[in-house]
């Protein structure tokens, strides 16, 4: 460091960029730019070097000069969390490392069903690897076209597929990962069975960067589905949610792949904002469902246990409409209406984002009740509501009034996660259910959760990265 700026001293930038080569050293500012950008625009920092390993080797020998020179290291991915977790500070003293020409798959095991595969490969790379060997790799992701393994596991990423298959931590069975000391912690094995102590992968899975660079892992392939239904589902509360909910699970097990819950109001933003977006249905509907049937025996299966569900819950009384997509183009079509309802948000101004969890037969009562607590806090904002009911995970997002000034709304941030966040945790619930702790939920995590758990993850911390240099002031 330079004693007298705090910032990275020219010299030591020299000695790092030795490692990775100029070439994959950035310092140009231009060139530094887009690692400091995030998707919200919230977490802005300042560095003044950026390196690009190559090999894990390279990896280690950064890790290496880091903890002998105290210098901080920020481990980023394809950048797209979404709280700060991959975010210098703004003092210049912390490097970026960047995982994204780690990006080889290094093994497809068709017997094992695995793949071993490097930290910097895309999600969606994977994803298509998978499928040219009649293989399924389920992790799904609104940003898997640019988001990386390392980053989904060091977050311990969610998304649509959980519901069936799990999170990130439950697709992993192995991992390499270098350690603050350049020390590598070789891990990728391809057992589903092992009882030898410690399970120490999952210290480094969710632990966003804080204890070591993951650089590899062994991940779960499943058997490509033979058949897939996707049906839009209107619905008049969330109770017919519920309901319908448990009653596909009843009768499809774990053929039922996904079922997401979307209120009208983000629909309608989509609708508003997105252009070719078009309306599932022909008449609007105060709740709805994204259902999926995969089938590992055949696309009539897929369809019968669809028309099945569809046929009991309107007999039920809980489905008032519902459409099934007759090829692939239409599920995309019904699938990219989710993921478009974040982008969506943006044009109705301030947005106050909940990535949060309760038990699924706690979700009525969530909606009904925070619905209330968020027009107490900020009067005529407009609940924003979707997410993986199949998990309780919702995203409860609060909108600003129409017409009201985006500046002063978002000045309540803190007063509304407060009142949220409060009711989640009276359900039972989590604060933070996929998008991780970063720089945006430290405080929180700090002030709620026990003393004895603070201090076991400082204990940890601790053993691992006793200089403190692993993406200081992130999680813990």
């Amino acid at each position: 460091m330079n004693a007298e700026t705090n910032t990275l001293d020219p010299a030591l930038a020299d000695r790092f960029a030795a490692i990775v080569g100029e070439r994959h050293a950035l310092r140009d500012e231009g060139d530094i730019e887009p690692h400091l950008v995030e998707p919200r625009g919230l977490w802005g920092g300042r560095s003044l070097l950026v390196l690009k390993p190559g090999s894990t080797e390279e990896v280690s020998r950064i890790l290496k000069l880091a903890t002998e020179t105290g210098t901080p290291i920020v481990p980023q991915g394809g950048n797209t969390g979404l709280v700060g977790g991959q975010m210098p500070d703004a003092t210049g003293r912390e490097v970026i490392l960047s995982t994204s020409r780690l990006n080889r798959i290094r093994e497809v095991d068709l017997s094992s069903n695995t793949a071993t595969v490097e930290a910097g490969v895309v999600l969606q790379v994977l994803q298509e690897e998978a499928a040219k060997n009649d293989r399924l790799f389920p992790l799904s992701l609104g940003a898997q076209g640019s988001c990386q393994i390392g980053g989904n596991l060091s977050s311990n990423a969610g998304g649509v597929g959980a519901l069936a298959y799990g999170v990130a931590r439950d697709l992993c069975l192995g991992l390499e990962v270098v350690l603050p000391t350049g020390e590598i912690f070789d891990d990728l094995r391809k057992l589903k069975k092992d009882n030898t102590g410690y399970d120490l992968k999952d210290l480094f899975i969710g632990a966003e960067g804080t204890l070591g660079v993951i650089t590899a892992a062994v991940v779960k392939l499943y058997p490509m589905p033979k058949g897939r239904d996707l049906a839009w589902v209107g619905l008049g509360s969330p109770v017919d949610a519920l309901r319908l909910f448990e009653l596909a699970n009843e009768k499809a097990g774990r053929a039922l792949t996904m079922f997401e819950l979307i209120e009208k109001t983000p629909l309608d933003f989509v609708l508003r904002h997105i252009p070719q977006a078009r309306a599932p249905l022909a008449e609007s509907h105060p709740w709805n469902a994204l259902i999926e049937i995969s089938s590992g025996r055949s696309a009539e299966d897929a369809r019968f246990l669809m028309e099945e569900i569809l046929a009991a819950g309107f007999e039920a009384g809980w489905a008032t409409d519902a459409v099934i997509a007759q090829n692939e183009t239409q599920q995309l079509q019904l699938r990219q209406l989710r993921e478009d309802m974040s982008d969506a948000q943006r044009p109705e101004g301030g947005s106050i984002k909940h990535d949060i969890s309760v038990p699924v037969a706690a979700i009525p009562e969530f909606i009904e009740r925070a619905a209330k607590i968020v027009q107490e806090v900020v009067p005529g904002v407009r609940p924003v509501c979707f997410g993986h009911m199949g998990d309780g995970n919702l995203h409860y997002n609060i909108s600003q009034p129409a017409g009201a000034s985006k500046e002063e709304f978002l000045t309540h941030y803190r007063a509304m996660n407060d009142a949220v966040h409060a009711l989640v945790r009276e359900l039972g619930g989590s604060f933070s259910a996929e998008h991780g702790i970063g720089r945006m939920k430290r405080a929180e995590l700090l002030a709620t959760q026990p003393a004895v758990a603070t201090d076991l993850m400082r204990r940890v911390k601790a053993a691992f990265d006793p200089q403190g240099i692993m993406n200081p002031g992130k999680v813990i």
